[in-house]
């Protein structure tokens, strides 16, 4: 572990007293982990963009914006149960009993596991029915794309054989979060899938990659410890702050590629330019706690590039 972790308990204990003393609605935002969720509403911005002024789909270029509205539900609700399913299932595993990162709820007592697991379902269940609601107006095709994905977020941390735990968390967060969700939010409104929305997805999917792997390069040291393989305990500290810049510099060719197609598209290259801040501390060697407000700017980095890069897409569309 990182040399700063004995002095984190009083900071964590402090924590825990203020969300507690905010009442019980604080834990669950707390929980739901609000940096991770630009994951969730990038691809769905994406993906509605390409589907403005779409000719030949079942729509014609018209945006239905309760089918926008009900894959972002959908997108948000999978994000949120997938961070209870992670929190109840490491929690149980005793895998987050010294993180470095902000705390959780199983691990720190500010929920038992049975609630933490209630509230992931309840979340799979917002997902489900939203999810029920464009299958109905869309196809049942949907539905099976929703059990797969919601499968695949349980499985995530959960069940006997998680595969974040095999170095696989990247592989499924850039399919789901980034190629399911993006084609997907483009199908819900033109019943078609199209190269350009496929290669729109894969940007944001990488985005959503670079966010998980500056969470994992922080909780190298306690994964290790608890036997949590995760791809940035498997290559190493160094490799894998390669990687996060690397992931960014391939967003930046994924952009200018969308570009050739939709000029404007271009835009989401400004939204990079606040990547050089979190780019420069991984690239110092920042660690542990350093890199907590790392997760954030990044969150932001992503945030900004997806909804400038989907306001372009939707612009040279009209």
């Amino acid at each position: 572990m990182t040399g700063s972790m004995p002095n984190e308990g009083p900071a964590i204990a402090h924590t825990n007293d203020s969300v507690r003393a905010g009442g019980g609605a604080n834990r669950w935002v707390l929980g739901a982990r609000p940096r991770t969720l630009p994951a969730a509403v990038v691809p769905v911005a994406v993906g509605t963009a390409v589907a403005v002024g779409h000719s030949g789909g079942a729509l014609d270029g018209d945006i239905i914006v309760w089918r926008a509205f009900a894959a972002l539900v959908v997108s948000l609700s999978l994000q949120v149960a997938t961070n209870f399913v992670n929190d109840y299932a490491d929690g149980a595993r005793g895998t987050d009993d010294r993180r470095v990162g902000p705390i959780r709820l199983v691990a720190s007592g500010l929920a038992s596991a049975v609630e933490v697991k209630r509230a992931a379902l309840s979340a799979f269940a917002v997902a489900g029915l939203a999810g029920a609601a464009l299958a109905v107006a869309v196809g049942w095709e949907l539905v099976a794309v929703g059990a797969v994905s919601m499968l695949a977020g349980w499985a995530y941390t959960g069940g006997p054989r998680p595969y974040a735990y095999l170095g696989l968390g990247e592989v499924f967060v850039f399919v789901f979060f980034g190629l399911v969700a993006t084609v997907g939010s483009f199908y819900v409104q033109t019943e078609e899938v199209t190269g350009l929305a496929v290669l729109a997805a894969v940007p944001v999917g990488l985005l959503a990659v670079a966010l998980l792997v500056i969470n994992n390069l922080r909780d190298i040291p306690g994964d290790t410890e608890s036997s949590k393989r995760t791809l940035a305990v498997r290559l190493g500290d160094a490799p894998t702050r390669r990687l996060y810049v690397g992931l960014l510099v391939a967003v930046a060719a994924g952009i200018i590629g969308c570009a050739l197609m939709r000029p404007l598209a271009a835009l989401g290259l400004l939204g990079l330019l606040t990547a050089r801040q979190p780019i420069g501390a991984v690239r110092a060697g920042a660690l542990g706690p350093a890199l907590i407000p790392v997760l954030g700017q990044t969150g932001r980095t992503q945030l900004l590039t997806g909804l400038l890069l989907a306001a372009g897409l939707a612009l040279s569309a009209t």
